[in-house]
């Protein structure tokens, strides 16, 4: 019996912070896995697949990306689909919307822009009910400097420095949209501290640990301990600099993935 395949975009979100990032791996809990494991118990252990638009590390979290549902022989009633799947995901993980796509369309391939936030917070320590969504400072930070130094990621640059163990073969040229430092009014609770910040990125293809290596940067950058033109020769191709400083994934989110 020859095979038929139907294709899906499911629209995702989750809170990462009892996750070890999306990807599966033995012996620990993660998004995809418990994503594959609701969407085999709706399915009747149907035959299907899974292609995410992108792999987060552990405690990063997502307001809105896409999965792309491969399902065989049989096309899914999205009507009866969609309101199981999120009955049946744990609360932490949520499906804004399941819609039909087909065999040529290809979430790996297809272009993209990814809009990430990166939240934090310094001087007073915050309430711990914070810890999932942004990321405490002990030190004093120089707020207007960072939004200078962040301001020099914007446009295209040899990223070497921000790859995390770069091959030989590994292309470390790329464009950043847009990168801004600002006062964080995007999320708010009651249990916030009364000033938090957020860094706010955009670009289609971000490297491995890439935009927490650029945190780590400007918190150092913040504390006094490198100066703007440090950043500068991050960024130029002829210097290879091995930066060590990876800020903490519980602050990071990827905010919104949008299609061409």
């Amino acid at each position: 019996m020859q095979r038929v395949r139907f294709y899906y975009l499911i629209k995702l979100q989750y809170l990462g912070f009892r996750y070890h990032g999306w990807q599966k791996q033995p012996d620990v809990n993660t998004v995809e896995r418990m994503v594959e494991r609701t969407i085999s118990y709706v399915l009747d252990r149907k035959k299907f697949k899974l292609i995410a638009a992108g792999r987060t590390d552990a405690k990063v979290s997502v307001n809105q990306t896409y999965v792309e549902l491969f399902v065989d022989n049989e096309p899914l009633s999205l009507e009866e689909f969609f309101p199981l799947l999120n009955k049946n995901l744990p609360p932490d993980i949520r499906a804004l919307e399941v819609t039909e796509t087909t065999k040529d369309f290809n979430i790996i391939n297809h272009p993209k822009q990814k809009e990430y936030l990166y939240f934090f917070a310094y001087k007073e320590k915050f309430h711990p009910f914070c810890a999932p969504f942004m990321v405490y400072m002990r030190d004093d930070l120089d707020i207007e400097l960072m939004k200078k130094g962040a301001k020099l990621f914007e446009g295209t640059h040899d990223f070497w420095s921000y790859a995390f163990k770069p091959k030989p073969e590994t292309i470390t040229q790329g464009t950043i949209d847009f990168c801004e430092l600002a006062d964080n009014d995007i999320y708010t609770a009651n249990f916030f501290p009364e000033k938090s910040y957020v860094l706010r990125i955009k670009g289609k293809g971000f490297k491995r640990y890439q935009i927490r290596l650029m945190m780590g940067t400007l918190f150092d950058l913040g504390k006094g301990l490198i100066d703007l033109d440090f950043i500068k020769k991050t960024l130029q191709a002829e210097h290879k600099i091995k930066l060590e400083h990876i800020a903490q994934p519980s602050g990071l989110i990827l905010n919104e993935v949008k299609l061409d």
